[in-house]
């Protein structure tokens, strides 16, 4: 690296908005996302203009509906929508959630930040996203839901990626693998599909981390407590060699690794870290490596890769084994054969130790979790902060703080959901939680801000460009500034809801609802053709629920019984779907996209193929209301969805029967309304296994607020839900006479006045808030079957009261403030059919059909991404705050030069010239080379992720600097004259390490708190092994040349831009 090249400027979330294609391939991208701009913008004029013609129209007016008294408060309060969300951030959606069914078998389930590129590893490849494209439009032809995502690159076809770290110094990302192998990619890589450049098989079971730690190996782990380290110098050797070598280099790099327990009986420490290795932890600051479980810790030493200490949770250290066999083994190191032969019954014996612990272990956590349930401060994300200090969080939500040394220091407890994940940049902490919110936090814990960041678990969070990106549990990505919550955010939200017609689309559709309780009948097709087929032809999505498709007691017992172990429908269920799916033209029409049946209760919905694309996330869910709210005569079922971005619910009841039981169907909406929580299909719930165990499948999707607010129902976060069914609310006061009288002359409005629900809604004791279309059609119960005509309702003995016990009724996004179709209201319904058919006659109840025209309002993502590149790059004040917050501060080294000889010490000091700002360092080796005879160094060849060599200890390695301090960075020899070569976990060749002298870069780079830019200072840093070298030290008479290794205090230097200085101390060595 130049130079020159020290000091970048620009501010932390602009980026280089060049193009990343080919010149054509962007114009016409350009082209498309104007083009809809113009639409866009269009289409809010037409909207404009057509609610201002309405309001000059005096006889224009909505169909008419009934509204029931009760809504807008508590749980019937309409979910708050806006263009920008008010309680959080504004964000970046790097890639927008995609919809579930699209992402079966390569859901997204890690990622990580490299300076230039996002990472991501999913269910069947690696992905890439550069920094230059965060704010381009999508990439034509992006399918499986990454229609609005950023353009990215994707690589060939792999086994699930289970962990990621990145290598910046040979600019290269490693991926574990749930087919236990490790692959290395490419930085550079500029195909699509890319393909590994390097790969080998670690584990027969899967990786289930990765680190480098800072002398450059690369460490992972995997089940059962095993850990392997796999040699730079191995790693470096087989990265070299050509394409046509790779194959032998991944077999020698395959055998290369080293096994660290091989040395733990040894140095007295039983292996109690038997669990699976979860996380991995590079503490470069003390160049230490931390492994964990869930429920234990080992602090390990990087340089020598000998096991410092071993301790659980509660930070207790695990007790030493009674090394009194091992001191029976042969203390005598032997070279060749017999030391290979000592070496290998040790690590066979170790071994076999180890799985029996481990099968000890598994029994006994099986007992205790029988016995307590799972153990709720088991660790679930691990993450090293600037000041050394770790931080771990718990599955009951426990934030924990440890020193580098493994003393648990402070715990804290801000949230009851599950830690997920951690991440830390400058002075503050990131925490994702399983319930989809975010939290930030200093380094002394104190809480700075939360916001529900998703509707979904967050499982990653890392920081790059400016941004923190949080990946959550359905596959999306969003960035939000490293500064939120901060003084940019409400510029940003106000800038951005000032766009809101630029990226706001209004799709228009039609969906058909029906119900009919069949009465255990069967219908003929012509029946469903009369109540279904015929209106069908120009809708979008049909939805029908059926009730008492199958009743008795024999019946409902085995439905509650497989209801038990996750078990549902029937063989009369199968036949109605079947049936329906014949009328509707199912296959070539219609698609049915999900069912849930509950006993008698049957729920389906089908959806037109060219609308497929845009319905997802199917959830299902079964609330029994009948016999102790156990049994499933009586109940309802539901299905929800997301279309275009919205969530629609569906459910279909039956509520208590008879005239008299008012308020037991009250009783029965009620615990539906507050009970009903969907779940995914069966079908979907290995394909969408979360990442931790603790995730649990949470509510609500696009809801503003906290998601776990304790109380507030599933339903009340959907942006329109549809209840229909059979209620049962009958006709009071009115003889069975009269209401035939009524009917046959249609005097509706009056028997309206004697119906049992628009009493109950009017005083809002049931559907509160919820709207019914005018009731144009006679009361649907009860008939004689086969009995054509209002002439065939109920002439039995009992004499039943004809009644509308079938009914549909919906909740939209209208409020009292807002009913046009807008981001601040996204759904907005109006009912053109409301009607019964009369003419079927196969059941005593006759079917209803509602007919639903929706607006939906939905943010174009790709777009809006845009309109949010451009304000950050505009916007004057924008800019100001930025490029502020942005700065560096300034600092100075002590030296750009240090000798040393063996076992030799000297310090390096970086001194924050700042008076206000904090700085941030961090000391990477750019390479290293060795000293040719004639005094010239060789090029120089980085280690692993700029690892140190293991004769060069640099502590601590990072850290904070105080305004107008000072950090005294300890940069020694250690004397490392012996390398060994492993096989399969064994030493098997020793030799001397090169005694020529050997030079090494440092680069001290310093960042400011919200900046990832960086700022470098080099240090060039020699070893001398041969007297000649000390006899080309300057002579004492030479004042040009400075005495000693590092420069006085009086002399520091701006030694970025003083390169006078910088190559003047440079070659003071030189002959």
């Amino acid at each position: 690296m130049e130079e020159n090249d020290d000091f970048s400027s620009s501010p932390i979330v602009f980026v280089d908005l060049s193009p990343s294609s080919s010149e054509d391939e962007n114009d016409a991208v350009s082209l498309h996302s104007t083009s809809k701009r113009l639409y866009y913008m269009l289409q809010f004029l037409d909207r404009k203009l057509s609610v201002d013609h309405s309001c000059n129209t005096s006889n224009a007016s909505p169909p008419p509906e009934f509204e029931a008294k009760g809504g807008g408060t508590g749980m019937f309060k309409v979910p708050v929508r806006a263009a920008v969300h008010p309680n959080r951030p504004p964000k970046l959606e790097l890639r927008p959630q995609p919809l579930r069914e699209t992402q079966i078998g390569c859901f997204l389930r890690t990622m990580v930040s490299t300076e230039s590129q996002l990472w991501a590893g999913t269910e069947c490849a690696v992905r890439l996203w550069n920094f230059n494209d965060l704010y381009s439009a999508a990439s034509a032809g992006q399918g499986g839901g990454d229609a609005e995502t950023a353009p990215f690159r994707e690589s060939v076809s792999t086994s699930a990626v289970m962990c990621l770290v990145g290598d910046e110094g040979n600019r290269v990302v490693w991926s574990g693998h749930r087919d236990g192998r490790i692959r290395c990619w490419s930085m550079d890589s500029v195909t699509a599909p890319f393909k590994d450049c390097l790969s080998w098989q670690a584990y027969r079971g899967p990786v289930l981390s990765l680190v480098i730690s800072c002398y450059g190996d690369l460490w992972s782990g995997s089940e059962g407590g095993v850990i392997k380290i796999w040699p730079w110098e191995a790693i470096q050797k087989a990265l070299s060699h050509t394409i046509e070598e790779r194959l032998m280099s991944s077999l020698l790099v395959e055998r290369s690794y080293i096994d660290p327990w091989t040395q733990v009986a040894v140095n007295g420490f039983t292996n109690v870290l038997t669990w699976d290795v979860r996380y991995l932890l590079s503490d470069s600051s003390s160049a230490k490596v931390w492994s964990a479980g869930y429920l234990s810790f080992a602090l390990w030493d990087a340089r020598t890769r000998e096991l410092l200490k071993v301790f659980n949770t509660d930070g207790l250290n695990e007790n030493r084994v009674d090394i009194s066999l091992a001191q029976e083994l042969p203390v005598e190191l032997i070279s060749g054969a017999k030391k290979d032969k000592t070496q290998s019954s040790f690590g066979f014996f170790q071994r076999s130790r180890n799985a029996l612990m481990g099968a000890a272990d598994a029994v006994r956590r099986v007992a205790v979790k029988g016995a307590f349930g799972d153990d709720n401060r088991r660790t679930e994300a691990l993450v090293i902060a600037v000041d050394t200090m770790i931080w771990t969080g718990c599955t009951n939500g426990l934030l924990v703080q440890w020193d580098r040394n493994g003393n648990r220091m402070q715990e804290f407890h801000y949230h009851s959901s599950s830690v997920q994940c951690l991440c830390t940049f400058g002075l503050r902490i990131w925490v994702g939680y399983a319930s989809g919110t975010v939290q930030v936090l200093d380094l002394d814990g104190n809480l700075l801000g939360e916001w529900v960041a998703d509707n979904c678990p967050i499982i990653k969070i890392t920081t790059g460009a400016g941004y923190v990106f949080t990946l959550a549990n359905h596959g999306g990505i969003c960035g939000w500034n490293i500064t939120s919550p901060g003084p940019l955010d409400s510029i940003v939200c106000s800038e951005l809801a000032g766009k809101e017609f630029l990226y706001t689309r209004i799709e228009n559709l039609k969906i058909l609802t029906g119900t009919w309780n069949v009465g255990q009948g069967r219908a003929s097709q012509d029946s469903l053709i009369s109540w279904l087929g015929s209106v069908a032809s120009n809708v979008g999505i049909v939805v029908v629920g059926l009730q008492e498709v199958e009743m008795g007691a024999g019946f409902l017992a085995m439905s509650a019984a497989k209801e038990t172990v996750g078990l549902e429908g029937s063989s009369v269920g199968q036949w109605w779907l079947d049936m329906i799916g014949k009328t509707l033209d199912e296959g070539s029409t219609f698609e049915r996209v999900g069912s849930r049946q509950l006993a008698g209760l049957l729920i389906a919905m089908w959806v037109r193929h060219n609308l497929k694309a845009h319905v997802g996330d199917v959830d299902a869910a079964a609330v029994p209301c009948g016999f102790g709210r156990a049994i499933g005569n009586k109940g309802a079922v539901g299905l929800r969805i997301r279309l275009y971005d919205r969530t629609m619910c569906f459910v279909n009841c039956h509520f208590a029967a008879h005239l008299e039981a008012v308020n037991r169907r009250n009783a029965d909406f009620d615990h539906v309304y507050r009970t009903m929580t969907f779940s995914r299909p069966n079908y979907l719930n290995c394909a969408a296994a979360t990442a931790s165990s603790a995730v649990q499948l949470l509510r609500g999707t696009n809801a503003i607020g906290n998601n776990s607010v304790e109380g507030m129902p599933e339903l009340s976060e959907a942006d329109m839900v549809i209840f229909l069914g059979d209620f049962n609310y009958r006709l009071d006061g009115i003889s069975y006479d009269e209401a035939r009288d009524f009917v046959s002359q249609r005097c509706f409005d009056w028997l309206r006045e004697r119906d049992q629900l628009r009493v109950e809604m009017t005083a809002g004791n049931v559907f509160q808030g919820m709207r019914e279309a005018e009731i144009t059609f006679p009361p649907t119960y009860k008939f004689e079957r086969h009995q054509a005509g209002l002439a065939g309702y109920d002439s039995g003995e009992k004499k039943r009261i004809p009644a509308w016990c079938d009914r549909i009724l919906y909740r939209d996004s209208r409020s009292a403030l807002v009913s046009e179709c807008c981001l601040g209201c996204p759904v907005v319904s109006s009912i053109p059919r409301y009607e019964a058919s009369m003419d079927v006659t196969d059941s005593d109840h006759k079917p209803v059909r509602c007919i639903f025209t929706l607006d939906i309002a939905r943010v174009d993502e790709s777009i809006r991404r845009q309109e949010l590149g451009d304000i950050l790059e505009s916007n004057g004040k924008l800019k100001c705050m930025l490029e502020e917050l942005s700065k560096i501060p300034e600092t100075i080294v002590s030296t750009n030069k240090i000798i040393l000889q063996n076992q030799d010490t000297s310090i390096l000091r970086i001194t924050n010239k700042s008076g206000q700002k904090d700085a941030f360092f961090k000391i990477i080796c750019e390479g290293q080379s060795v000293i040719k005879e004639d005094g010239h160094a060789s090029d120089h060849c980085p280690r692993g992720s700029f690892g140190f060599p293991r004769w060069l200890q640099v502590t601590p390695a990072a850290g904070i600097i105080s305004p107008d301090h000072i950090a005294e960075v300890s940069v020694h020899h250690e004397e490392h004259q012996t390398l060994e070569e492993f096989v399969d976990g064994v030493p098997q060749n020793c030799w001397c390490e090169n005694t020529r002298d050997k030079e090494v870069i440092l680069v001290v780079k310093v960042h400011g708190r919200y900046t990832n830019n960086t700022k470098r200072h080099r240090v060039g840093v020699r070893h001398c092994c041969s007297a000649s070298t000390k006899q080309r030290e300057p002579p004492e008479h030479d004042t040009r040349q400075t005495q000693g290794t590092a420069l006085l205090r009086s002399n520091f230097q701006h030694l970025s831009s003083s390169y006078d200085v910088v190559n003047h101390l440079w070659g003071m060595n030189s002959p």
